[in-house]
């Protein structure tokens, strides 16, 4: 700043000053770092030269060119795969997601990606810059290591911590921020990958006691992981994936890789043995090998099937207006509703739909097919404003004969829920899976879900897998959950007079039946905030 004595500024005048700062950063139409040289980098080619690379390949050929694949419906047995995954990585080792935090988890998975680096595997992570918080730069550190790159894909100019700066910054740049991306992908050797919905953070992985986020991944191995990779190295060398090197090395990663190793010696698998949830012993969990370990070894059988990747392009906002040519996986996921003949199961945490998707709903009621709903109560809600923009469209799903279930906050037993009854006795509840199950022939599993941001503000990505075995196993924890002990299903009471009938919430409390004509939530207050919220215009946002 031209030689100022920021030492002698008042809080006030720095902070307007960046703001400044932050503000004249924030207004090019790339992200900062753009123009940072890159080294380019791809999948690994010759996979059969790895041990996993042998073994599937072989697979493959028996089983007529098909992959093979695995739902990871238990939030424990994902985060234990994950990092057995990475320990078995022989050359390389591939993350994308959306959040990556500094949590217990987050640093034990952290430690995996550096005990790989060490022992020769390149690493690869490309993690989102909308949701960090503080503790997450925790992974840049890695960004030392000669093996491991780190990317961020449209990140803030603003690398501090300050909720109130990234905010400011957000509001004179929202064009570009507002664009985020959304996969979640991990890749071993280009030859076994990991795909869902599942951020990285100890709720996800059901192991927060406070807060249980229940979701899905697909083990996937054989050729549907080349193509998988594909679409990484698609986002890797976009122009909105930044090198954390031309991001600056502040926050907590100026300490270094010595002093970062240190640091997280053995700590993240302490303090994880401390939390109040199932009596497990993590660490000895990961060094069994299973699940992982299981499925090489054939004790957990693959379905082996054949597969659709479904993928939106990074430069997506683009290929929405008309002003590139790409893919928007959501065509290939409404087709596939489209062809439904009988039943349509759809499992989301958040459901807004458009008019395009109503009235594919209203043309499969139409002609017979069963459409089936399961999605956040109010009360199991993490994300007011979605379930804001929500509560306009269950009256008219009902009428037209969906079948809506709202699941529950504390559930009634724990079949289908991916979590164990002690955990379960914790916090919070929430749906977070994006499953489609298509006439139990064909499942749908990724990370898009059924809401505007997903469709057009966020990139995606998925597999729709043609699978009856993997539709009906998925079918049947959608029976599990929906439940009357496990979720709310809604109906419509008759109003006096003929008015517009009134929503009732049914469940089963105690092994009663019990009825709700008001919207169930854990408070007033919560009732209160999205009833406000549901009076905002920021569909287009949710």
């Amino acid at each position: 700043m031209n030689g100022m004595n920021w030492r002698g500024c008042g809080a006030r005048a720095r902070t307007l000053l960046l703001i400044v700062t932050v503000a004249a950063g924030g207004c090019a139409g790339l992200p900062p770092g753009a123009d940072f040289p890159r080294t380019p980098s791809r999948a690994l080619t010759q996979v059969e030269e790895t041990p996993i690379g042998a073994l599937f390949a072989g697979q493959s050929v028996e089983h007529g060119g098909t992959s093979g694949f695995r739902i990871m419906s238990v939030g424990v047995d994902s985060f234990l795969t994950r990092v057995q995954m990475i320990a078995a990585a022989k050359r390389t080792l591939d993350l994308q997601y959306y959040i990556f935090r500094g949590d217990e988890t987050g640093r034990l998975l952290t430690e995996a990606l550096l005990r790989a680096a060490d022992r020769g595997v390149r690493v690869r992570v490309l993690v989102d810059d909308g949701a960090t918080t503080d503790g997450d730069e925790q992974l840049i550190a890695l960004d030392h290591h000669s093996s491991v790159e780190i990317r961020i894909f449209n990140p803030f100019a603003y690398r501090g911590n300050s909720t109130a700066l990234r905010a400011i910054e957000f509001m004179f740049n929202a064009r570009r921020l507002d664009y985020r991306m959304h996969n979640k992908l991990l890749v071993v050797d280009n030859t076994a990958a990991l795909i869902g919905g599942r951020n990285i953070g100890n709720e996800y992985f059901q192991m927060d006691p406070e807060s249980q986020v229940a979701d899905d991944d697909v083990f996937a191995a054989g050729p549907v992981a080349a193509k998988l990779s594909a679409t990484f190295d698609e986002y890797w060398s976009s122009q909105f994936a930044i090198p954390a090197e031309a991001l600056g090395r502040n926050r907590g990663e100026a300490q270094g890789l010595p002093d970062h190793r240190e640091k997280e010696r053995g700590g993240p698998a302490k303090q994880l043995q401390t939390l109040p949830t199932q009596g497990i012993d993590y660490v000895a969990r990961i060094a069994t090998g299973e699940p992982y370990a299981g499925m090489i070894a054939g004790r957990l059988p693959l379905v082996w099937a054949h597969a659709q990747v479904v993928c939106d392009s990074p430069d997506k906002k683009n290929v929405e207006s008309g002003e590139r040519s790409g893919r928007l996986m959501l065509h290939a996921v409404a087709e596939a509703a489209r062809a439904v003949q009988s039943e349509l199961l759809m499992v989301t945490p958040y459901f807004i739909p458009d008019d395009e998707e109503l009235q594919i709903l209203k043309d499969l009621r139409s002609r017979g097919a069963r459409v089936r709903i399961l999605t956040n109560s109010l009360e199991s809600s993490e994300e007011l404003a979605a379930q804001s923009g929500y509560r306009q469209y269950r009256v008219p799903l009902l009428e037209d004969g969906v079948e809506l279930y709202e699941v529950r906050s504390l559930l009634g037993n724990t079949r289908g829920s991916g979590q164990t009854v002690a955990i379960s006795r914790y916090g919070n509840y929430s749906l977070h899976a994006k499953l489609f199950v298509f006439d139990r022939r064909q499942l749908f599993v990724g990370s898009m879900n059924f809401d505007h941001r997903s469709k057009r503000l966020n990139t995606e990505i998925g597999l729709i897998i043609d699978s009856p075995e993997l539709a009906q196993q998925t079918a049947a924890r959608f029976d599990a959950m929906t439940q009357p002990s496990n979720s709310y299903a809604l109906s419509l009471a008759p109003v006096d007079g003929g008015g517009r009938p009134e929503l009732v919430w049914n469940t089963l409390e105690g092994g009663k039946p019990v009825e709700y004509t008001r919207e169930p939530a854990r408070s007033e207050w919560q009732r209160t905030q999205v009833k406000f919220l549901s009076l905002l215009p920021m569909d287009s946002e949710l």
